[in-house]
């Protein structure tokens, strides 16, 4: 007799836990809508304003666009951003319907993500921006010299270094083996510049010894000029020839 009560007074408070919990049920559901609703609207807003300023055809375009292939193929930049904002927005509606539970575990889950968006917005923004950049220095390049091969060379070089530099920048605000990512950056800036400078000491041999050469020879008759000059100064005008025996004794005559 007493279980069958304390089984009924179980019962009692857990469907009096759940008609209380009912409300903060239908408040986190409304919500989770309507969080839904404007994330979609925003994801549309934002990738149709991205398309009309032209961020697709900028990473579209020259060496970038190869990349941009690379990293998400078939896909359009301007969605892959508007999607970046939906989940953005979603995940700020999901957080606060969270908060209206009044769940902790859920809420420490949540601000861990929402503390680790704002490096994925920036790598995206980097990855963006690196792309436009990299497409710019290209088309700069080619235009610039032309159809030679140091123009095909820096309109190739240049948005590959832009973009690896881009990549770097990105997985350390992922927070992507850190360590790992800042020792390779160190290590493919300090070959770069061994590169230069041993393909500047190698291939500007021949240059810079016909400089030093012509350098030299130059010195070497701006000396002999001056010399010259200076034995012509210190010469002076010729003395005067002294009169003889013989011109002497016929002026005495005279």
């Amino acid at each position: 007799m007493l279980a069958a009560v304390e089984i009924s007074e179980s019962l009692q408070q857990g469907i009096d836990d759940l008609i209380a919990f009912l409300p903060k049920l239908i408040g986190f559901l409304l919500i989770l809508l309507i969080g839904f609703l404007v994330a979609k609207a925003l994801e549309k807003v934002v990738a149709l304003a991205l398309e009309k300023v032209g961020t697709d055809r900028a990473l579209a375009s020259g060496s970038t666009g190869t990349y941009v292939e690379r990293v998400i193929p078939d896909v359009s930049p301007s969605r892959v951003i508007g999607r970046v904002v939906f989940w953005f927005v979603l995940l700020g509606a999901l957080s606060i319907a969270i908060t209206s539970l009044g769940i902790n575990a859920l809420n420490d889950f949540l601000a861990d993500v929402f503390g680790y968006l704002p490096n994925v917005v920036a790598a995206i923004l980097i990855f963006v921006i690196a792309g436009a950049l990299a497409g710019w220095l290209g088309r700069t390049a080619a235009r610039l010299l032309g159809d030679t091969p140091t123009g095909k060379l820096a309109a190739t070089a240049l948005p590959v270094l832009v973009m690896a530099i881009a990549i770097f920048m990105i997985l350390n605000q992922l927070r992507i083996a850190t360590d790992i990512v800042t020792i390779t950056y160190a290590a493919l800036l300090g070959a770069v510049a061994l590169g230069m400078a041993l393909a500047f000491g190698l291939g500007g041999r021949d240059v810079a010894s016909r400089m030093l050469d012509d350098a030299y020879r130059r010195s070497q008759e701006e000396r002999a000029t001056l010399r010259r000059r200076a034995e012509s100064r210190g010469a002076g005008p010729a003395p005067a020839a002294p009169l003889t025996a013989e011109h002497g004794g016929r002026r005495t005559g005279a």
